[in-house]
């Protein structure tokens, strides 16, 4: 196969003996520099640019990656500062690909009117990957990676070179010796007298970057450590700096122990601490200080920096028994009853209990045989019918088909798949959109399957065809919230850029925008009958629209917090609302007068759905969980915990018989609810 290097085609790769590409027409190069052969593209940069996986002819088709810059707007200002930052990252590399633990630099050239730079390949995942992998760290995992990672640190501050962009996507394990290898040197910087004096440009990734660094531009071997303590936190809890972040901010910082899956021990709690001080002043200032705070003894066994001596302790989770699972829910369950005795809340107690131990049982079992007897057993009014397994990232969100056969879900590795609800088969895979894909809706006729991505833009696909109708463009920044009206006939759209849009689905014109927000606008929802829109957002406050007119009707503000989603009970009468307080708020829509809190996630609530027939609210967090409540009395009915990371979205099957959940943890799960 031979890859077309048009960072914007859609279709890159294409037969061999290819002169042009079937996708783009573009030129096709067979080898950059007369060398290096690329195979296929590892990321895409927005047209700017793409990386690429390549073979060096000269070395035996040894395994290098190739990264491409190509600045679209010549002579700008922004392709000035983008060439200068590429000419910089080269330099780096070749000061400081010395280090076993950095990638070198093969070459760097100019070619077609692109900037080409070719550096070492690192076989292995980034510390993301290997998150969504493994689901969970400990103490001792974490101070291992900060003992394999502080040293490389220490390196490139030694040389006057700070990272600026330490977050798990840049740290990948080479599978050859276990070590961890720091890579993307795109950010760096040559530490100065002059970059400590002068605010410069913000560069880095917030939630991983300080503020110094964000608001200030300023970088200093303290802001690579503050990365350093975002990514443990990310590893030991799973929740994404960036994700908190744009909830709050930096608040998270200072109560990051109620993240904690389970208590660490006291040197690492300190030493996290101390990583993660929002003050700069009071944070660690160099590699070497962290490093006298760890366990001595680990210190003892601390390879020299600048040499590999082999493996690093492992870091990965034992791997239990099949048996222990099962063991451990008969001893956990035979003390249950021993507890709490045959009284009458012993049954209610023991199906909660049962729903637990049967996820977790789910979680250390092999998909397969194993998985196909779990999900006949019976979790009180739920059983877990199927996982669905196939996005390489996260799952966003999923939608389900009027006639309830067809399941769609789209998630940030950019695709939208698919599903038979039923067998849980993998149909298909749509692809168009550049970024990740944040939400899908599908119309009520069941003709039309709506996307929105962080790539500003709305699709409109064909759901019995599957191919593309056409491409709403008018957000100006991203997309996270879609709602069809009932007779398919009106689609609004909210997004980042504070503004709603509503459309006319069949010719994708633009009818009106609505504008009063005055932060992110992340959640929409029509009342049945078409009449009312409600939207959700982080400027803390719940608006409720005139759908046909446009104007505002009255504004909701009794949330302390940024609201996260928005839904409305099929018979038109309720609003739910949730926020990251936790909680999820009942409102009586037509008199916007609040009727209850539900209370009992532990972390944000990320998604609410009503069932059918409106009796039953199912809510999704970030703790992991799937709670259905009363809607009528608020009570809590059963917590689900099969997921092993956030909940980002859940939905109901329209004849109310079948729940359908999406996750961080890559994937799907649908629960069949016994009547």
């Amino acid at each position: 196969m031979i890859c077309c290097l048009n960072p914007d085609c859609s279709n890159p790769l294409n037969p061999n003996g290819k002169k042009f590409c079937q996708s783009c027409s573009t030129p096709l190069v067979s080898l950059l520099r007369n060398r290096f052969r690329v195979i296929r593209v590892l990321s895409d940069e927005g047209g700017f640019g793409r990386t690429y996986l390549s073979e060096d002819v000269d070395k035996l088709n040894e395994r290098c990656v190739i990264k491409q810059l190509a600045p679209k707007f010549q002579g700008t200002w922004s392709q000035k500062k983008a060439m200068e930052l590429f000419a910089e990252e080269a330099q780096r590399l070749q000061d400081l690909g010395e280090h076993p633990q950095i990638p070198t630099l093969i070459a760097y050239f100019e070619q077609d009117g692109c900037l080409y730079l070719v550096q070492q390949f690192i076989n292995g995942d980034n510390l993301l990957k290997e998150l969504q992998q493994r689901k969970a760290y400990n103490s001792r995992d974490i101070q291992s990676i900060l003992l394999d990672l502080l040293p490389i640190l220490k390196f490139i501050h030694d040389r006057k070179v700070i990272h600026r962009d330490i977050k798990p996507e840049n740290i990948i394990r080479n599978k050859n010796d276990g070590r961890l290898c720091l890579i993307d040197f795109g950010s760096s910087k040559q530490f100065t007298a002059k970059v400590q004096q002068k605010s410069g440009t913000s560069i880095g990734s917030h939630g991983y970057s300080p503020l110094e660094q964000i608001r200030d531009g300023k970088a200093f071997p303290a802001s690579d450590l503050f990365g350093v303590g975002a990514t443990c936190f990310h590893l030991l809890t799973g929740n994404s700096p960036f994700q908190l972040w744009m909830e709050s901010g930096y608040a998270w910082v200072s109560n990051w122990r109620e993240y904690l899956r389970s208590p660490i021990n006291p040197e690492l709690d300190f030493v996290i601490d101390k990583l993660l001080k929002k003050d700069i002043q009071e944070r660690y200032q160099s590699a070497e200080e962290v490093l006298r705070d760890l366990t001595p003894k680990q210190l003892l066994a601390l390879p020299p920096a600048g040499k590999s001596s082999g493996k690093l302790p492992p870091t990965k989770a034992p791997v239990l028994p099949k048996s222990y699972p099962l063991l451990r829910i008969l001893i956990l369950v035979s003390a249950f009853i021993l507890l709490f005795g045959f009284s009458e809340s012993w049954y209610k107690n023991f199906r909660r209990i049962q729903t637990s131990l049967v996820s977790r049982l789910i979680q250390h079992n092999s998909p397969g045989k194993n998985d196909a007897i779990l999900s006949q057993i019976s979790l009180g009014k739920v059983s877990l019918a199927n996982t669905l397994q196939g996005h390489e990232n996260s799952v966003l969100s999923v939608a389900i088909s009027p006639d309830g056969k067809t399941i769609a879900s789209s998630g940030d590795d950019r695709t939208i798949k698919l599903w038979d609800l039923a067998t849980g088969k993998l149909i298909s895979s749509l692809n168009g959109h550049f970024q990740q894909v944040n939400v899908v809706v599908i119309s009520p006729n069941g003709k039309l399957l709506v996307s929105a991505s962080d790539d500003n833009t709305i699709k409109i696909w064909n759901l019995a065809t599957r191919k593309q109708i056409r491409t709403l463009i008018g957000h100006s920044d991203s997309i996270h919230a879609l709602a069809i009206s009932a007779d398919s006939e009106t689609l609004v759209s909210a997004s980042d850029d504070n503004t709603i849009k509503i459309w006319d689905l069949a010719t994708g014109e633009q009818i009106r925008t609505l504008a009063g927000h005055t932060f992110w606008v992340r959640s929409v929802a029509i009342s049945p009958n078409g009449v009312i829109l409600t939207s959700g957002s982080f400027d803390k406050t719940i608006k409720i629209w005139n759908l046909a007119k446009g104007y505002p009707i009255r504004t909701l503000e009794g949330n302390s917090q940024t609201v996260t989603t928005v839904a409305i009970s099929p018979n038109g009468k309720i609003l739910a609302t949730a926020s990251r307080n936790r909680t999820i708020k009942l409102w009586n829509l037509a008199t916007g007068r609040e009727l209850r809190t539900l209370a009992g996630h532990k972390n944000t609530v990320t998604s609410v759905a009503f069932s059918a027939d409106g009796k039953i609210i199912a809510s999704g967090s970030r703790d992991r969980t799937i709670k259905l409540w009363n809607t009528a009395t608020g009570e809590e009915i059963l917590t689900l915990a099969g997921h092993t990371n956030t909940v980002t979205s859940v939905t109901f099957t329209p004849d109310g018989k079948t729940l359908v959940s999406g996750s961080e943890d890559n994937t799907i799960k649908i629960w069949r609810l016994s009547q």
